[in-house]
């Protein structure tokens, strides 16, 4: 099917007319102002800080770190940009690993003695940042921690996963065919500790609280469906879910007052592959049920936010109140975790609308907020609404069916949309990001990260005529 691209959709009713056509139930505000009146205007209080809208910008993986683990002045631009962006919430703003071998990549940033200071010194550029163009230092600004588990990549292109259990599909679409990667119960123990460690280091470093990552396939995010693991922490929720318990233990524990959320993939799915014309299909399984997909329906492919409830639950009995919702992975379905009309190099195509995957997210965020409206929820997936974005963003908060706005992507092409709806601006079309998944397919290819199509920083570097050309190659297969 040839989707319509969103900037194709000029009008309200264009918009509806299309969502309704292709099954996204999406809210849409088009009568609300920017400005001071937006519902995204809206001053929030949590805990001791008032955030005065409710925009937040979301961590994502840097690929322009230096060998060591410290931010690059190419990193420390892209957070100055956050901060100038004039959302109140920077939740992490990067993912940021514990230890060496939990890198995705040679270029993440690591936290450890070495690097603290480094990463304190980031964070201050982009307060100075905000205050420069907003008068202000009202921020609230996390870290996010983490451990990439099977996606580890700390020396270079070659994956080298410690995993928590064999999967049979994730095995066989990355080649993982030993046991030697799979941690025992003392390497996980051992992993907490480097946590609690990190979180230390962190509220060292001056930020306000700490993500610790439950999603997108990443290790903490594996823990949730290690559903035939033996031992402590595998088989029933109790057992997945003593990763977290124990790490937030011991963050409280090493580091008093710091404050703690966490993102999470709040469903997920079975691993698609190219099938026939390169249309994702999921992979097959042999059982009555898959069993590997947190929050997922037993299908494969459908949702069932049981489990995903009771570790909500769990979060508030901790006094954990930020949590992020998101969905599934961008290494083994793409279109569900980050809806864009052009895959990556790497990807598939489309089994459905984008909008339909954007739907989704808000959705499962709405039943979730409902279910417990004492979190504060920051929803995902707002970045393919394109100009859009506004008017769908604007219903959800008005409407309670999340209390922030989250933006990944669009932050990397036009950091500054916060600001501008904010002031009653018309957005800069021109800016807005269109989903060309550039910003994947570069750092999948040994490049650094960025908006190369609509960031002329990046648009003039050298990696640009590299990366055009191995679209160019990707097309004609």
């Amino acid at each position: 099917m040839a989707f319509k691209r969103v900037a194709q959709l000029r009008t309200a009713a264009q918009f509806r007319e299309y969502c309704q056509a292709v099954g996204a139930e999406l809210p849409l505000a088009d009568d609300a102002p920017a400005g001071a009146a937006s519902p995204l205007a809206r001053a929030y209080r949590y805990r001791g800080w008032k955030l005065a809208n409710r925009f937040a910008i979301l961590p994502m993986e840097g690929w322009d770190g230096t060998a060591d683990g410290k931010p690059s002045e190419l990193t420390r631009r892209r957070w100055r940009r956050f901060g100038s962006s004039g959302a109140k919430l920077i939740w992490g703003g990067e993912a940021v690993a514990v230890r060496h071998d939990g890198r995705a990549n040679a270029r993440q940033l690591l936290i450890n003695a070495e690097t603290v200071g480094d990463l304190a010194a980031m964070r201050e550029e982009l307060v100075a940042a905000h205050r420069a163009a907003f008068g202000a230092d009202d921020l609230l600004i996390g870290l996010q921690l983490t451990h990439s588990g099977r996606f580890c990549r700390p020396n270079g292109a070659q994956l080298e996963p410690l995993v928590l259990y064999r999967h049979p599909q994730l095995d066989k679409k990355f080649q993982l065919d030993d046991d030697d990667c799979v941690l025992s119960d003392g390497d996980i123990e051992t992993l907490i500790e480097d946590f609690g460690r990190a979180a230390a280091l962190t509220q060292q470093a001056g930020f306000d609280f700490v993500d610790i990552k439950h999603c997108h396939g990443y290790l903490g995010h594996e823990f949730l469906s290690a559903v035939s693991r033996g031992g402590k922490y595998g088989g029933s929720f109790e057992n997945r879910t003593r990763f977290l318990r124990d790490t937030v233990e011991l963050v409280r524990a090493l580091a008093p007052g710091l404050d703690i959320g966490l993102r999470l993939s709040a469903i997920d799915c079975i691993p698609f592959q190219p099938g026939r014309d390169r249309l994702g299909v999921p992979m097959p399984f042999e059982d009555d049920r898959y069993p590997y997909a947190f929050g997922g329906d037993g299908s494969g492919v459908g949702y069932d936010l049981t489990e995903p409830r009771r570790l909500l639950a769990l979060l508030q009995a901790l006094d954990i109140q930020l949590v992020c919702i998101t969905a599934g992975s961008p290494y083994y379905n793409f279109h569900i975790q980050r809806p864009a009309v052009f895959p990556p190099s790497d990807g598939y195509l489309l089994p459905e609308d984008p909008l339909v995957g954007v739907a989704r997210q808000i959705k499962v965020t709405a039943e979730l907020k409902a279910a417990f409206p004492k979190l504060t929820f920051v929803g995902s997936g707002y970045s393919y609404l394109q100009d859009w974005l506004p008017p769908v963003a604007s219903a959800a908060v008005r409407d309670g069916l999340t209390d922030f706005v989250g933006l990944g992507r669009m932050a990397l092409s036009y950091p500054e949309l916060p600001a501008d709806h904010l002031a009653g601006h018309r957005l800069q079309r021109k800016r807005i990001c269109r989903t060309f998944s550039d910003c994947t397919t570069a750092p999948r290819n040994g490049m650094v990260s960025g908006c190369y199509p609509l960031d002329e920083f990046y648009k003039s570097s050298a990696d640009y005529d590299r990366l055009m050309a191995l679209k160019k190659e990707a097309a004609s297969r």
